[in-house]
């Protein structure tokens, strides 16, 4: 696997980032204000905890902050049920987010069990 220099270098942290545009697109009408900002603030929390767990530059707090992380888009997930079944989002948008979230959880898990099997420490930060 590829050492990321920045957290923008991650795959994970750039599908976090299009599903929380999505979800801000998605709410801009919505006047459901507390569940439209419990999801936006779920959307963010995915690829914000995944910066800073990539900043904290050891692996314990790096998985710690990629488990927060999961647990957001978990959470997101099933807001997008809530919207739904209050009939705020249609049929497809559901199926297309929540498919989408799936695989966001997944590739979190896949990449929580690879740090903690890997050797990786830290980052190890090289002069440009």
């Amino acid at each position: 696997m590829p050492t990321a220099k920045r957290f923008e270098d991650l795959e994970i942290w750039n599908d976090a980032r299009k599903a929380a545009n999505m979800i801000y697109k998605l709410t801009q009408g919505l006047r459901d204000y507390g569940l439209r900002d419990q999801m936006r603030r779920c959307a963010v929390s995915v690829m914000a905890n995944i910066a800073g767990g990539f900043a904290r530059g050891g692996n314990a707090e790096f998985v710690q902050f990629l488990y927060i992380a999961k647990g957001s888009a978990a959470e997101l997930k099933s807001h997008l049920y809530i919207a739904f079944d209050c009939g705020y989002i249609k049929i497809d948008e559901i199926e297309e987010l929540t498919t989408g979230m799936e695989a966001i959880i997944n590739k979190l898990g896949g990449f929580i069990n690879y740090l903690k099997k890997s050797g990786y420490k830290g980052i190890k930060y090289k002069k440009e």
